[in-house]
């Protein structure tokens, strides 16, 4: 197998700090919430490891209601580091996965997502940054982060490159499963992050 492919036996989804207080703030709130739960729910019919984390829950919030709820609470890691990598409790569980491949995304790109992707390929681990699925308040930020993870070797993917090679072929259930969501571009009508807040930051 090709170490140049993303594989579901040998790689993990990780949403950095996707926080119901903070995400709604960020450039295209609603298409990032929509993208990363295309890519967990992939991962949960291809039975690929999913870890989220929570940079200080009690002050900032938790994971914004439509992905939380898809996740278990032992997949659910606080942190007070930006780098998730430098946070023991959560590196113990990254190391316990085995996997070295790890699909980044969350919030916000350029300060809790680019420090813990530095920080896992620091850890000799293979980060993967999805464009599509990450973000931050100032769409510049964004692309500088993007920038950054290229410069020093991350590769940069997008969700539907990720989820067609964890598929590796056409022709399959999952494959015909999967499609439909692949259509739509993510969650059927996800509630929009205004709504779900109830109107308030």
């Amino acid at each position: 197998m090709s170490d140049l492919l993303i594989s579901r036996q040998r790689s993990w989804l990780l949403i950095v700090d996707l926080r119901e207080r903070l995400a709604p703030s960020v450039d295209s709130a609603d298409e990032l919430v929509r993208r990363i739960g295309l890519l967990l729910r992939a991962a949960r019919r291809l039975k690929v490891p999913v870890l989220a984390t929570e940079h200080y829950a009690r002050g900032l919030g938790q994971t914004v209601p439509q992905v939380r709820s898809e996740l278990a609470e032992d997949e659910i890691l606080e942190k007070i580091h930006f780098n998730a990598a430098a946070e023991p409790d959560a590196l113990e569980h990254i190391r316990a996965l085995e996997r070295p491949q790890v699909i980044v995304t969350g919030a916000e790109a350029h300060v809790c997502v680019l420090q813990t992707t530095l920080g896992l390929l620091d850890q000799g681990l293979k980060p993967l940054l999805v464009a599509d699925a990450v973000s931050s308040r100032d769409p510049a930020n964004r692309e500088a982060a993007l920038a950054r993870a290229r410069d020093v070797g991350v590769p940069v993917v997008t969700s539907e490159m990720v989820i067609f090679e964890w598929l590796e072929r056409g022709a399959t259930e999952a494959f015909r499963d999967l499609l439909p969501l692949i259509r739509d571009a993510g969650l059927e009508e996800a509630p929009s992050l205004a709504r779900a807040r109830g109107g308030h930051r």
